[in-house]
Formats: C-alpha cells, sequence, structure tokens
C-alpha cells in the first residue's frame, strides 16, 4: 500500500480492480471517505489536546472496539 493513500482509498481501488461489475451508490463511498477523514482529524485532535498518553492501539479499541482483533 503507497504511503499517500489511506486504507479506505486503497480498498476501494484494490475492489474495483477485482470485479467486473458493481453497482454501488458513489454516495456511500463518499460518506465512507468523508467519515474515515473525520475519524482521522478526531484522532489526531484527540493526541494533540488529551491529558492521558495512550499508545494508538490503546486508542483505536478504547474508541473503536477491538475490531482489528477480530477476523472477518
Amino acid at each position: 500500500m503507497s504511503n499517500n493513500k489511506t486504507a479506505m482509498n486503497w480498498f476501494i481501488e484494490e475492489l474495483f480492480k477485482k470485479i467486473d461489475y458493481i453497482q454501488v451508490d458513489p454516495k456511500l463511498i463518499e460518506q465512507a471517505l468523508a467519515m474515515e477523514a473525520e475519524q482521522l482529524n478526531q484522532a489526531c485532535y484527540d493526541g494533540y489536546y488529551s491529558e492521558q498518553m495512550m499508545d494508538t492501539r490503546e486508542y483505536y479499541n478504547n474508541t473503536y472496539g477491538k475490531h482489528s482483533q477480530k477476523k472477518l
């Protein structure tokens, strides 16, 4: 994955490479990317202004649950 792509951008590109035909409302993709951007902005804000120090994995788990440890 390139350093200048978010995980969502990479996923969307890979999904469209692998699927010949997919009908997706472009507004859903735009909404997901906007949500991701807001989450990244909020994480930066929280990290800058937070009084409690925690590592990134702890922040993720506290904010979004332990999704990164679940198998899809």
